[in-house]
């Protein structure tokens, strides 16, 4: 289907299923079919025009991460997956902190436009004669965040055509709800009335496996913040020069210029193009990359204040073996969770899936790392857990990883060259070095000294 079609197909549906959406979920689907009628033609792109927008970190659109060199993609043709466990992240959303940057960028460019229509600009700037328009309502998702949502969705259906579920959970936030909407519709169809959709506030746990930092005083994001703002520190600078010597008579501050870095991937996340991402060098933007790197790493990952990010992700590694084992009696096939970059980036840190051998510092930015956002979860990032069996490949129950579409080699748990092979591990294995976080309980002696409760 060429992209013009796939668009108004999109759109056809789009228009019949909103009906069917509850009514206190804030759709705004009013007027946004005109840009969902464009956005075929960005994706038909050539790949050269999109080479940097898969390396935005947590912010990249969606593409599936790349395959690991000598892991196979499929299983073996004697195996069979019997249960799938979801947990999914948000579509495309706008900023958060980024706001204030963009805004600055957008007032600069204003009081400059006498100056920049009398300028000789480059190429990759002549789009300021125009005028750079910036609408984005921060934190909220996207029509690129539907259309990605719906469309894993839809391609969720395919993949596994024997599964269903009748229960959906997500994270309490807007943009998460939503997204668990677009998902089911494009994964069910128009027929959710028979699904019951969640958030982990309607469920009982004390700890949500989804959101556990909510439960946790001490998880803060600002010892990352300050790791991240150190390295822009560094390499902003040189960039805001070049963009003053190309455009002279105009003040681009370094705040200026981080605002442009970031209008790269949040124009992205509106429309599907921006002309900011052809201003910037592959290294200007991996320099960008590793910014959120150092972000994510210290509020979710292996440097996070108290080491409260391994702590915190053991309360899904819980929740997984004991469904994967069905410790409790009554696991389902399917299970279809909604939240954040953040609630994958947790439970792989405990894992010790994505841990360097060096930590991330702001000092370098090692261009061989495990903690990649990039990968790991840009919007609409998906952690698919399965669990197989075979008629000869393997012996037992076994487990596999499809992150983001791309087989991630278990090899906390491999015992074997098949292991190895397909980056896989048995239930029993799986279960056995991942004891520390089946065992964790809320309010435990670790739990209090990690988050600061007291007992």
């Amino acid at each position: 289907m060429r992209g013009k079609e796939r668009a108004q197909s999109v759109q056809h549906l789009l228009n019949q299923f909103k009906w069917a959406l509850p009514t206190q979920i804030p759709f705004k689907l009013v007027g946004a079919m005109n840009t969902f009628r464009n956005l075929g033609a960005v994706h038909g792109q050539s790949e050269s025009h999109h080479k940097n927008y898969k390396n935005l970190a947590t912010l990249s659109p969606y593409h599936d991460a790349p395959n690991v060199p000598g892991v196979s993609v499929n299983l073996p043709d004697d195996c069979t997956v019997d249960q799938v466990l979801v947990l999914h992240r948000h579509g495309s959303r706008g900023p958060v902190f980024e706001q204030q940057f963009i805004l600055g960028l957008v007032e600069t460019l204003d009081s400059a436009r006498d100056i920049i229509q009398s300028t000789p600009l480059p190429p990759n700037l002549q789009f300021l004669r125009e005028g750079y328009e910036y609408q984005l309502v921060p934190q909220e998702l996207t029509v690129v965040g539907r259309r990605e949502l719906f469309d894993h969705g839809a391609e969720f259906a395919l993949r596994y055509p024997n599964f269903s579920t009748n229960v959906v959970v997500s994270s309490p936030v807007q943009r998460v709800v939503e997204s668990s909407y677009f998902f089911a519709n494009g994964f069910f169809g128009l027929k959710t009335e028979n699904v019951t959709f969640r958030t982990v506030t309607d469920l009982d746990d004390p700890v949500s496996w989804i959101t556990p930092w909510k439960s946790c005083p001490r998880f803060s994001d600002h010892q990352s913040h300050r790791a991240a703002s150190q390295w822009a520190a560094k390499y902003v600078p040189p960039i805001a020069q070049k963009l003053g010597n190309l455009v002279p008579g105009i003040n681009i501050s370094v705040n200026d210029t981080r605002g442009a870095l970031y209008a790269c991937p949040f124009d992205l996340a509106a429309r599907n193009q921006s002309p900011w991402c052809n201003v910037f060098s592959t290294h200007e933007l991996q320099n960008l990359e590793y910014e959120y790197d150092l972000l994510m790493d210290g509020a979710s990952g292996h440097a996070s204040r108290g080491d409260a990010g391994p702590l915190l992700g053991a309360f899904y590694v819980k929740k997984l073996i004991e469904r994967l084992t069905n410790a409790t009696g009554d696991a389902k096939p399917l299970y279809l969770e909604f939240g954040h970059d953040t609630s994958i980036l947790l439970p792989l840190s405990t894992m010790g899936l994505n841990k360097d051998t060096l930590p991330l510092s702001p000092r370098r930015a090692p261009v061989h790392r495990r903690f990649r956002t990039s990968q790991q979860t840009p919007f609409a990032a998906s952690m698919v857990w399965e669990k197989f069996t075979c008629k000869k490949s393997f012996e037992g129950p076994q487990v596999r990883l499809v992150l983001n579409g791309a087989t991630f080699p278990l090899f906390i748990c491999e015992n074997s060259m098949e292991d190895k092979i397909y980056g896989t591990c048995s239930l029993a294995e799986f279960a056995r070095v991942n004891e520390y976080s089946a065992n964790m309980q809320y309010k435990s002696e670790s739990w209090n000294t990690t988050c600061e409760i007291d007992d």
